[in-house]
C-alpha cells in the first residue's frame, strides 16, 4: 500500500506543525510530510523555542522555512491535520474542496480508530467537512509561552502522533 500524504497545518508554520512534520516524519517512514499555515511570514526559520523543543524529543526539522497553504498543496494531500478549529475554519473556508479530508489532530485521534477501510473511506465516513468543532479538540498554540510551554507542546503533539501513526498506516488502513 502507497504511504500516505500528511499535511500538517497551524497559524504561522513555525511551532506545531513543524514540530508534528518532524514527529510524523519519523513515526510513519515513507509518508510524504508537508506543513503549512493559515497566516504565515513565508520562509521564516523556526523559532528556537520550537527547535530547543524538538531536540528534547529528540527531533529535528533542520532547514524549515515557513510557507503558506496554497491550492497546489492540496491536490495529493491525504489527510490535512489541523491544530485548532480556526485551521479547520479556514480550510473550509479557503479551500472547500479539501474539507472532507480536514480535522483537527486530536479528532483524528478520537475518532479514526472506530472506522474501517482504506485511509480515504475511513475519513469519508467520518463526514468532516460538517463536523461540528469543539473547544476540546485545540492544541494550544505555544506562541506566546516560554520554552517549558513549546516542551509540553511537543511532548502533547508526540503522544497525539504515535497513537495516530498505526491508524494512518496500520491494518485498518488498507
Amino acid at each position: 500500500m502507497a504511504q500516505p500524504h500528511l499535511l500538517f497545518l497551524c497559524t504561522g508554520n513555525a511551532a506545531r506543525s513543524v514540530m508534528a512534520g518532524a514527529i510524523a516524519s519519523q513515526l510513519v517512514p515513507g509518508a510524504r510530510v508537508t506543513t503549512a499555515g493559515t497566516l504565515v511570514l513565508e520562509g521564516q526559520p523556526m523559532s528556537m523555542r520550537t527547535r530547543r523543543a524538538l531536540s528534547a524529543i529528540g527531533m529535528n526539522a533542520d532547514g524549515h522555512r515557513s510557507r503558506q497553504l496554497r491550492n497546489a498543496d492540496l491536490a495529493d494531500v491525504d489527510v490535512i491535520v489541523a491544530f485548532a478549529a480556526e485551521h479547520v475554519h479556514y480550510v473550509r473556508r479557503a479551500h472547500p474542496e479539501a474539507a472532507a479530508r480536514t480535522a483537527t489532530l486530536k479528532r483524528l485521534v478520537r475518532d479514526l480508530p472506530a472506522t474501517t477501510g482504506t485511509l480515504a473511506v475511513r475519513l469519508a465516513g467520518l463526514d468532516l467537512a460538517n463536523t461540528t468543532l469543539e473547544a476540546w479538540e485545540d492544541v494550544i498554540d505555544p506562541a506566546a509561552g516560554d520554552q517549558f510551554i513549546f516542551n509540553e507542546c511537543a511532548e502533547e503533539i508526540l503522544d497525539l502522533l504515535r497513537r495516530l501513526a498505526a491508524e494512518v498506516v496500520g491494518d485498518n488502513a488498507g
